[in-house]
């Protein structure tokens, strides 16, 4: 019986979510399975894959074959260099010691980009969330300065006919009195 290890697709409509699965070569692909041995969700950056390494390694030690995205997936966690440095130590060419080491230093480097690639995208996100913020600051300054020239011409205008008015009245005024100061 040929043993695969591959996706099996769950999820709804454009929101894909696969379950890593051992499965018979003939089984359908979202069909009966052996045993499921992990998630993989490709919408999150960076994609999440949560993996049950061990039993990763144990069916891959006991001739399951990967799918080529699976191979990659299994790559990225470093099971595979793990089967490697197990295979060179069957045949007598390091030491387990040795490959543990190898394999551990390994996941340090590889744990280090990915925390570094999430703060990237941590940074940028924060970075463009600051300037949408600013521009619309500025948008926001530029309606309250129309705004605030409008309400300027408003006034102008109001004030200039009023002004025109209390012209007239204070010269109809001063007339009548020095009119009526001969008389008296």
């Amino acid at each position: 019986m040929a043993v695969k290890i591959r996706l099996a697709r769950r999820g709804r409509t454009k929101l894909a979510m696969y379950d890593v699965v051992v499965a018979d070569a003939r089984a359908p692909r979202d069909g009966r399975f052996i045993e499921k041995i992990g998630t993989y969700n490709p919408l999150t950056n960076p994609a999440s894959i949560d993996l049950k390494d061990d039993r990763a390694f144990h069916w891959l030690m006991n001739g399951a074959q990967p799918t080529d995205t699976v191979k990659a997936m299994l790559s990225y966690r470093g099971v595979m260099l793990k089967k490697h440095l197990q295979i060179g130590v069957v045949k007598g060419a390091i030491t387990q010691e040795q490959a543990d080491a190898k394999w551990a230093d390994w996941m340090k480097e590889k744990e280090a980009k990915i925390q570094g690639k999430k703060d990237n995208l941590a940074k940028s996100k924060q970075d463009i969330a600051k300037a949408r913020k600013e521009a619309e600051s500025k948008v926001r300054e530029a309606r309250a300065e129309a705004v605030r020239k409008k309400n300027e011409v408003k006034e102008q205008a109001q004030a200039a006919p009023a002004e025109e008015a209390a012209d007239s009245t204070p010269q109809a005024e001063s007339a009548a009195p020095e009119s009526e100061e001969p008389k008296a």
